[in-house]
């Protein structure tokens, strides 16, 4: 292939997709042929082939999206047709273009097509260009989840303890209540930890003659600080214990040096600040009167009520380990080809899972490293023990799905997003109808069929109590096992099997 159309082309960071492969309906699935070659260690190859047709169509939808906002003379802007486009940009520019927009959807659709779940960054290279008229060629490599060999995976004793509601708890629930009804009222004392103080404030910072000056955003007028809460500058709170109201308090502080206004970062501040009011948080009695205002006719059905409910919320947090541990039962009898390389990969996924969700806390990634005092790679390495759990319980649940022929048909899916419909106001078919445009549908009913799946694994489990299991871990060791190997001839499970 020659001409500029046949230069080459590779992509690595950063990736048009992370995590879990987004889903892609369409015509791009319809067209797209995939073949997969196994490279070893969990990793494969998916060599993507791109039909002419729908390359030219992606170059021709481009053309027109950008005719849209060029400016060239003899057009009006904003109607700049897709030929003339083509003509002053070059279809090269264009096609790289169409192609870094179209690559995320052609992505999507291979991993569906070949049947594969990634695990890590994918490797992109996407070989020459093509001319016109011509398919675009190009490879995905990737590590994938590895296929479990499945041990004994039905009527496993599992341990699963009783739903409590202890009156430890449900003090707690009732410590709480009061609290929500506390109410401040004025004293006249000196102010102490716990207390709450109503006052003026106005912080200074000095100037290159030496002089005090207030700054910008530095004064606040009957702001209620609770003392002892840790919610301002080290030192404001503390400063403010012992005043009384009347009482006027000079404070010399340190503004902290990852201060969030860069201005005031590592700068010491002087507040001049006057204490208006001093006030005690007080809990209201525990009596009938504090019941009848929760609706509640006495003390006692009010304690009874939230027993109830601690218990309710309890007896689910319950199946939800007993569901776990059956997995993790499951789990240990399975044997999971895992390599270094795979852990890392999935390390490094959990790590952008958690930077991504401290961005919408407004945390920077240099911030959060700052607070916590460790540097990237040292973090990654501590995720590497729940990753490679989180790899094995993935596939077993994948190996049991298989084994067990789970194909959830359409009512299930639509009885399994009847309550996410419920809370969204919508009606199943609605909501399912919304997963087809989004192209998620088949990520809801791969979901589906995993949560079936360890429902078979808990519905066929033995419940034994806690203690029944802690007890028959006491007792194995690896030597009882290897003499019971060489007393009873294989057939008995090990670790190593």
């Amino acid at each position: 292939m020659g001409g500029a159309a046949g230069r080459r082309a590779s992509h690595e960071e950063p990736n048009p997709v992370r995590h879990r492969a987004p889903r892609y309906l369409g015509p791009v699935s319809a067209v797209l042929t995939t073949n997969a070659t196994e490279l070893g260690d969990s990793r494969v190859r998916l060599d993507v082939k791109v039909p002419a047709g729908d390359v030219e169509r992606r170059v021709l939808q481009r053309a027109e999206a950008l005719g849209r906002e060029l400016k060239i003379p003899g057009f009006r802007r904003g109607h700049v047709p897709a030929p003339m486009v083509l003509k002053r940009l070059g279809r090269e520019a264009v096609l790289e273009e169409a192609i870094r927009e179209s690559l995320t959807g052609w992505y999507g659709a291979a991993i569906d097509e070949s049947g594969v779940v990634p695990v890590g960054d994918p490797k992109i290279d996407l070989g020459d260009l093509p001319s016109a008229g011509e398919d675009l060629d190009f490879t995905i490599e990737i590590g994938v989840l590895p296929r479990a060999k499945l041990g004994e995976y039905k009527g496993l004793e599992v341990p699963r303890r009783e739903p409590t509601a202890s009156d430890e708890i449900v003090d707690q629930e009732v410590d709480a209540m009061r609290d929500r009804l506390a109410r401040l009222e004025t004293v006249e004392r000196a102010a102490a930890n716990g207390d709450f103080a109503v006052i003026d404030y106005v912080g200074s910072l000095p100037t290159d003659a030496g002089e005090l000056e207030p700054f910008e955003g530095g004064t606040g007028h009957d702001q209620l600080v609770e003392l002892g809460s840790e919610s301002l500058i080290a030192g404001f709170e503390e400063g403010l214990v012992g005043a009384q109201a009347g009482q006027e308090v000079t404070l010399a502080l340190d503004f902290p040096e990852n201060y969030g206004a860069e201005h005031l970062a590592g700068r010491q501040a002087s507040f001049a600040v006057n204490i208006k009011e001093v006030r005690e948080r007080r809990l209201p009695e525990l009596d009938d009167d504090f019941a009848a205002d929760a609706g509640f006719d006495s003390i006692d059905e009010l304690r009874a009520d939230i027993a109830e409910r601690v218990k309710e919320a309890d007896e689910q947090r319950s199946e939800a380990e007993f569901r776990q541990a059956a997995l993790d039962a499951a789990v240990e009898r399975a044997t999971v080809p895992l390599t270094d390389e795979l852990i890392e990969a999935r390390a490094r996924e959990m790590w952008d899972r958690t930077l991504h969700s401290l961005s919408h806390r407004g945390i920077s990634r240099e911030a959060y490293l700052q607070i916590v005092g460790r540097d990237e790679s040292e973090l990654i390495a501590e995720m590497a023990e729940q990753a490679e759990l989180g790899l094995r319980r993935e596939a077993v649940v994948q190996a049991v799905v298989e084994a067990e022929g789970i194909a959830p048909s359409d009512e299930q899916l639509l009885d399994a997003l009847r309550p996410a419909a419920e809370e969204e106001g919508v009606t199943p078919e609605a909501l399912h109808e919304r997963l087809v445009d989004a192209g998620r549908l088949e990520e809801a009913r791969d979901d589906l069929a995993a949560r079936m799946a360890i429902d078979l694994l808990a519905d066929s489990a033995s419940a034994i109590s806690p203690e029944q299991a802690q007890a028959r871990e006491k007792l194995w060791t690896p030597e009882t096992e290897e003499q019971q190997e060489a007393d009873k001839g294989p057939g008995l499970w090990t670790p190593d099997r």
